[in-house]
């Protein structure tokens, strides 16, 4: 497939917009047009033993699920090991996709993997993701009716101002008198400008209306899940079965205050890679992630839920064989996908 092809494929399957709006999800490294892409390279973490691997197996697209390139680059050098994964990376011309927080969103993504550890359940998102392009433009929506004395004037001082769109005019009347009414989308800034230009002209008298735009929540698709259990189960289950799922001989555990191994299991609140942010406040017997700082496992175990931590790529990297299987399926078979062997959780038990 082209390469461009590709990314719109990739960009299909799981929309970049739906990332958070720190990451940086997409295409990162692009070679020099035309390039085809025979051979797509899945890993969750693009190392160096990681790209060596790439380039020996002729990828011709790595497709990593943390992106290699997060905080800008000042100059592209053999220096550093990120700098040098992009050297390595154009020299073999090898492109560098990275989809992260959007594959968190996505209800075939890795959060929805993680939920099959527990067994037979029901989830929902922990943080719901809203419909990225409904409505297109504008934070909220003014309406008001004007005379034909002012609505030549006010209308031309509202298109001077910055993030306006969608204005449109109607025919109307109001108590008997004919009048135009204004229709606008505007961002939480402009807002203010109009609101201030509407009260200068004493307009806000004349069935002036401000609406919110809330765009609409998509179905099964946000960050994190609340996972709850078709039958409860005891925590040293639930940590036979995180094992389990993803083939790790140990875990660690911390046990909610007044709780035990054995205690009973209902609802399971849980995100792949780091949970803090995303896990803190919510209401759950327990919270299942990667890593989590040392006051929020106190701050949860304090409030009586119990924390299972399994260090942050091992809660990401067993999807890469379903992705593989779902891509394979989405791209029509129309290229080779493989999925990296050398990469591997940075740390150990030793």
């Amino acid at each position: 497939m082209n390469l461009r092809e590709l990314v719109s494929a990739l960009n299909d399957f799981a929309s970049p917009a739906l990332a958070e709006s720190w990451d940086n999800v997409g295409l990162l490294v692009e070679p020099s047009p035309p390039h085809t892409v025979n051979t797509l390279f899945l890993t969750n973490d693009l190392t160096e033993e990681v790209m060596e691997e790439a380039v020996q197996k002729k990828a011709d697209l790595v497709l990593s699920y943390h992106p290699p390139i997060f905080t800008p680059l000042k100059r592209v050098t053999w220096k550093t090991w990120k700098e040098r994964l992009v050297v390595r990376a154009l020299e073999n011309r090898i492109g560098i996709y990275s989809p992260h927080t959007a594959y968190d969103a996505v209800p075939h993504g890795v959060n929805n993997w993680l939920t099959k550890g527990l067994g037979a359940c029901t989830s929902v998102p922990l943080h719901p993701s809203t419909a990225p392009s409904s409505p297109a433009e504008g934070t909220h929506r003014v309406e008001f009716c004007a005379d034909a004395e002012h609505l030549d004037a006010v209308l031309s001082k509202i298109k001077d101002i910055p993030e306006i769109s969608c204005l449109t005019t109607l025919p109307a009347r109001v108590k008997g008198e004919a009048q135009t009414r204004v229709s606008l989308n505007c961002s939480q800034k402009a807002l203010l400008e109009v609101v201030a230009l509407l009260s200068q002209n004493s307009l806000l008298h004349h069935r002036t209306e401000i609406l919110l735009l809330q765009k609409p929540l998509l179905p099964h698709t946000g960050m994190g899940r609340l996972c709850t259990l078709s039958e409860p189960v005891s925590l040293s289950d639930i940590v036979e079965r995180i094992k389990g799922h993803l083939q790790l001989p140990h875990v660690r555990v911390a046990v909610g205050a007044g709780r035990t191994l054995e205690s009973a299991v209902k609802k399971v609140a849980l995100c792949a890679g780091s949970g803090s942010s995303v896990l803190k406040g919510m209401e759950a017997d327990l919270y299942l992630t990667g890593e989590m700082s040392h006051h929020d496992v106190l701050d949860a175990v304090a409030n009586g839920i119990s924390v299972i931590l399994c260090e942050h790529s091992n809660t990401e990297r067993g999807f890469l064989s379903e992705l593989r299987d779902a891509l394979a399926i989405h791209l029509q078979n129309k290229i080779n996908i493989i999925v990296s062997e050398k990469d591997r959780d940075p740390l150990q038990v030793a």
